[in-house]
């Protein structure tokens, strides 16, 4: 059976969307933008196994690695950041 042009242009956004956040992912100097992007790619990636017909591993996606792992790098990305002190040139001598 013929893929609706619907779907093939469907298909071709979700493309574009993952390769666009996969790159971002990469190039981006911040590191929590980076794990937002990272989220995105992962999710994108679930939008095409629903759209190949596999809504087990579809849902297995979002709930380990954007549940999961995602979580997981959030969390290890809010714990590591250092706070902005104004007196980041002096030593303590204390």
């Amino acid at each position: 059976m013929a893929a609706f042009p619907y779907e093939t242009i469907a298909f071709a956004l979700f493309a574009l969307v993952t390769i666009a956040s996969s790159l971002g992912v990469v190039v981006m100097e911040d590191v929590w933008h980076s794990a937002l992007l990272l989220g995105v790619a992962l999710l994108s990636a679930a939008v095409h196994y629903v759209m190949l017909g596999a809504e087990f591993i579809a849902a297995m996606q979002i709930l380990v690695y954007v549940g999961g792992v995602l979580i997981l790098v959030t969390f290890a990305v809010m714990l590591t950041r250092e706070k902005p002190t104004e007196d980041a040139g002096e030593e303590a001598t204390a």
